[in-house]
């Protein structure tokens, strides 16, 4: 209960101190590009979530808020926007189509963009995720790919919502490594928080808790942090809704990809998502979550041999 209460002080001192964005006039979320599905527009953008019309992707301000309760986005001035309802479908990272709330991706056991994840749930909830990984050198080759390293929370039972502490490469920065905080897809809508670059071997910590009492199964706001611990740099998402979900479906890492055309596109080294902290609706910290790993890449082409290892951390690697 103490380590939950001192990584709480943390995240608050964080949020408080953190004076400036870290946006860049660089980011811009990658287009789908030439190695696309075939079902997908040429014009939508790749995310942690699939393919989006762009106009559905909306891209948070500093100290923006979620809100379910006025189905609004609250801003640090305290005025209010109404959250966009997105008009367009998105995508699977296969090209299926997706409607409504429907999540893009997450579902296991679907062939989609997620290539390795290591997950566990609950028959109750859980109220925080903490979890460490490096940034990996850039991929060896470059053909417009881009790659997400992540944890994350969902709702088993009902999946509306995924929350996620995101390190992607080629995604908001050109052919670099950059780090934000994510919310999706309530309305159709992918809620992202100001991103900010970082380098090969920083060391990123990505964290959700709940703003919730210790014992509140299922809490109305969290806070979801992306920080690099080496550079200082932070994205984060706080009091962000969760729309009804009871977080009991918790991902300790995921390798995500999209327009992979040889097994050089990917991270040239293992991949540790490591010394996770895993804590239950009560406080408790879990002293050894019970990871499963799965394999999602069995019908990509190329085939790279990725697979997944659980010792003192969770290792992907090929």
């Amino acid at each position: 209960m103490q380590n939950q209460n001192c990584q709480r002080v943390i995240v608050v001192a964080l949020a408080a101190i953190l004076a400036v964005s870290f946006t860049s006039a660089a980011q811009a979320l990658s287009l789908a590009g030439a190695t696309r599905p075939a079902t997908v527009p040429p014009d939508y953008v790749i995310t942690p979530f699939g393919y989006f019309d762009p106009s559905c992707v909306t891209h948070l301000a500093k100290g923006d808020v979620v809100r379910k309760d006025k189905h609004a986005i609250e801003h640090a001035n305290g005025t209010y926007d109404n959250m966009h309802v997105c008009a367009f479908a998105h995508y699977k990272a296969d090209g299926e189509e997706v409607t409504g709330d429907e999540q893009a991706v997450g579902t296991q056991p679907t062939v989609n963009g997620w290539v390795e994840d290591a997950a566990v749930t609950t028959t109750s909830s859980y109220s925080a995720l903490f979890a460490y990984w490096n940034v990996p050198p850039a991929p060896k080759t470059n053909h417009g790919q881009t790659v997400f390293l992540f944890n994350g929370m969902e709702d088993y039972n009902d999946e509306v919502t995924i929350i996620q502490p995101v390190l992607g490469w080629n995604s908001d920065y050109p052919s670099a490594w950059g780090i934000a905080s994510w919310n999706c897809c309530v309305t159709g809508t992918v809620f992202e928080a100001p991103a900010s670059p970082v380098n090969s071997g920083d060391l990123i910590e990505g964290f959700m808790i709940d703003t919730c009492a210790v014992g509140t199964k299922s809490c109305a706001t969290w806070d979801i942090a992306t920080v690099d611990d080496t550079s200082g740099a932070q994205s984060d998402l706080l009091n962000t809704s969760s729309f009804g979900q009871t977080f009991n479906w918790a991902f300790g890492g995921v390798l995500e990809v999209y327009g992979i055309v040889e097994c050089s596109d990917y991270p040239s080294v293992g991949i540790n998502f490591y010394d996770e902290s895993l804590y239950t609706y009560k406080g408790g910290l879990i002293a050894k979550p019970k990871w499963s790993i799965a394999n999602l890449s069995s019908g990509f082409s190329p085939q790279c041999g990725y697979g997944g290892s659980l010792t003192q951390a969770i290792l992907f690697s090929y």
